[in-house]
């Protein structure tokens, strides 16, 4: 763990066998226990930020997606059932397994076949795998909505010295094992300030367009050097979409089959944001637990940040 090889030094770009052959968690094999008990003396003054949109947001949901419906049962009786239809994992926050993307020339994380990938039990890379152990560590935020403005219905490419800049503006450092937020604002104002033209428009994946980060391989680097264990994002793809030859191509083939490292979207980030441009203070204890779906390909984050 404190010998991890540089970015440039992994074999195209690739962490494959890294952890091992038959690893399945990649990055997530830096939080070691005695990082997670360091992360948990952060914990000062008991605030607890949940980082999870409402299941039914953004409406309507991006990318085509289907929108979950609700129903509640035992109408007339003592007791209540519910149930969810047509629940997408990947609609609102979600944490995408390192099944989601296939490299176009890789293949799959740590060599895993096709054949593996299936859903139920005895395929690889499910997000069961990651449900099983837990994630939890230190969690450390780049506010980039105060050092950065974005027309937030534009794509904008957010770049290494973009993130470098707001680390030295917070007086923030990045921690091996973090697990690394990224709050744009892109999701406060979809909340709070788009119209419903602009909803429509955005559920449109061939029209969406939204800031995020670049997608080159030395933002894949920065990542890797920085050795963190999982980044997340307030925006619904992570990097800038829609992704574009000119801007680096897909930052997903990079970091999910190349290098193992989960990636979070969509989540709510804007409460945290503000508490730590309050006390100065971005980094905390970061605890989240996935559904156990066996072979799953993405799921709720039902992530906490506790400071």
């Amino acid at each position: 763990m404190t010998d991890l090889p540089a970015y440039r030094d992994l074999p195209g770009g690739r962490a494959w066998g890294l952890w091992g052959d038959n690893d399945q968690i990649g990055c997530l094999n830096l939080l070691t226990p005695e990082r997670i008990a360091a992360a948990a003396r952060l914990v000062s003054k008991g605030a607890v930020f949940a980082l999870n949109l409402r299941i039914d947001r953004p409406d309507p949901p991006l990318y085509g997606r289907p929108a979950a419906k609700h129903t509640i049962l035992g109408a007339g009786t003592n007791g209540r059932d519910d149930f969810l239809d047509s629940f997408n994992p990947q609609s609102s926050s979600q944490w995408d397994s390192l099944r989601h993307i296939r490299h176009p020339r890789d293949g799959w994380y740590n060599g895993v076949s096709d054949e593996q990938i299936v859903s139920g039990e005895g395929g690889k890379l499910g997000i069961d795998v990651a449900a099983r152990r837990g994630i939890a560590g230190r969690g450390a935020l780049i506010d980039i909505s105060r050092s950065k403005k974005f027309d937030y219905t534009k794509t904008e490419a957010i770049t290494v010295g973009d993130l470098d800049a707001a680390l030295r503006a917070q007086k923030t450092t990045v921690q091996t094992g973090d697990i690394l937020l990224l709050h744009t604002g892109w999701l406060r104002w979809y909340a709070k300030e788009s119209t419903p033209e602009q909803r429509n428009e955005m559920s449109d994946r061939n029209r969406l367009q939204t800031p995020g980060l670049a997608a080159t391989e030395d933002m894949a680097e920065w990542l890797w050097d920085h050795h963190v264990a999982a980044v997340a994002a307030d925006n619904p793809a992570l990097e800038a979409w829609p992704p574009r030859e000119e801007t680096g191509g897909f930052l997903h083939h990079r970091l999910i089959p190349q290098l193992g490292m989960n990636i979070g979207e969509l989540w709510w980030l804007a409460d945290l944001g503000d508490d730590c441009a309050s006390d100065g203070v971005y980094e905390f204890f970061f605890t989240s637990a996935p559904l156990n779906v066996p072979g799953g390909v993405a799921s709720p984050p039902n992530a906490l940040a506790i400071k």
